[in-house]
């Protein structure tokens, strides 16, 4: 099969499709449709951009007719902006379906305003779900195709009760689980909740779009280096750990003329869809933020991504760096090193985070040109006996070969 039609979407979704201009369905969405659309469970697993969103909502939207007694579709997802995200592409394909989206944050009139309507399709997160569910404005007995997005967060500590909880809610419905990354006791979830799942991996096959390497500097140097390379005008997402820490970096950034906003927790729901649009309107072209902007953003635009600081977990930074090189075109991604990172980015390296090679920094800042540094081990080995003891000849630079990983 090479085509949608032959993967079995009906000309009503074909004609959506094709005033988007997507007219190719690529891989994911070739092994993953048909089979949904047949009524398996199935278990995604692919590169962040990779189309997994319509990979699920394609046969969502295939399966149901407006007008019946709902909710009978319900996506879970483990954030706002990715919530948000799914319903700007459910809405694209102009199903005719009647959607509520359902998140924290804001007001609930609008929301218990669209439940009482009536809808076909929740959109949601899992704490605004339930506290929907709780105040008995829907049912989740009528679901019969459930999906759990980015599945890897959504089932962690954190999320686990509540997505416990909602699966317990529904009567065996046909589940689509999603994400880029599947760690050890996800797959005990699957066992337990999908029925002989597909499962569908696809990873990046050819020459990486993206390019990941380490600059290594000193806290002293860290913010100059950063705004260095930030003046080279890409749009650039740059990432820290904390609220306060993002709070701070981004006025630094103003106040060395950088056209920056941010990101965070902290920030009320207009707060955040005005930042999201001045960046996607690139009047920002540089957003600051902790993890929450690593999933759920489709922002094909964004050129570069910058680990300011180290993630904790190595799945943090496959998605952090997954918000570039995306959908086929090309990006890279700087993960800053300073003294005090060496025991965390060992941690990050135990539990598979990717070996990069160091970039030179000022190469980059200067021109934009991407060279890779030849390390220099830091205690050279004795000399054969017999030969000359010559001093270590210092690290060059050198256009190499990518240093690229798969995000």
């Amino acid at each position: 099969m090479e085509t949608f039609a032959e993967a079995g979407v009906s000309a009503r979704v074909l004609a959506a499709l094709t005033r988007q201009e997507i007219n190719t369905p690529n891989r994911v969405q070739l092994e993953s449709i048909p089979a949904l659309l047949d009524g398996r469970d199935v278990v995604i697993q692919s590169p962040t951009g990779s189309g997994k969103t319509f990979a699920f909502l394609i046969p969502l939207i295939e399966r149901f007719e407006p007008g019946k007694p709902g909710p009978r579709g319900l996506v879970v997802a483990p954030t706002r902006e990715l919530a948000i995200q799914v319903q700007s592409v459910f809405e694209s394909l102009d199903s005719g379906l009647v959607s509520a989206l359902l998140y924290g944050g804001v007001g609930y009139h609008q929301q218990i305003q669209t439940l009482r309507r009536g809808v076909d399709i929740v959109i949601g997160t899992p704490g605004r779900i339930l506290d929907m569910f709780q105040r008995k404005l829907f049912s989740m007995s009528r679901v019969e195709y459930l999906v759990l997005d980015e599945a890897d967060q959504m089932l962690d500590a954190g999320f686990a009760p509540d997505v416990e909880r909602i699966l317990g809610l529904t009567y065996q419905p046909q589940t689509v689980l999603a994400s880029a990354t599947m760690p050890d006791w996800v797959s005990r979830m699957i066992a337990k909740h999908l029925r002989d799942p597909l499962r569908v991996k696809v990873v990046t096959e050819g020459p990486s779009l993206l390019e990941h390497g380490l600059v290594h500097t000193n806290s002293g140097l860290k913010l100059r280096v950063l705004s260095e390379i930030l003046h080279q005008g890409r749009s650039a997402i740059v990432f820290g750990r904390t609220k306060h820490g993002v709070r701070r970096l981004n006025r630094d950034l103003q106040r060395l003329g950088h056209k920056s906003v941010e990101l965070q927790g902290n920030m009320a729901q207009n707060a955040r869809d005005h930042v999201m649009e001045s960046f996607r309107n690139q009047r920002a072209d540089v957003l600051v933020a902790t993890n929450v902007a690593a999933r759920g953003l489709d922002l094909s635009h964004v050129g570069l991504v910058i680990n300011y600081e180290l993630p904790d977990t190595a799945d943090a930074l496959t998605h952090r760096i997954g918000r570039t090189a995306r959908n086929g075109n090309t990006g890279r991604a700087l993960t800053f090193i300073t003294a005090d990172d060496h025991d965390k980015w060992a941690k990050l390296r135990r539990q598979g985070a990717p070996a990069l090679r160091p970039v030179d920094a000022s190469a980059y800042a200067r021109s934009g040109d991407w060279l890779y540094l030849e390390e220099v081990a830091h205690a050279a080995a004795p000399p054969a006996l017999g030969r000359d003891r010559r001093r270590p000849r210092p690290g060059r630079r050198r256009p190499g070969t990518r240093g690229s990983i798969r995000a």
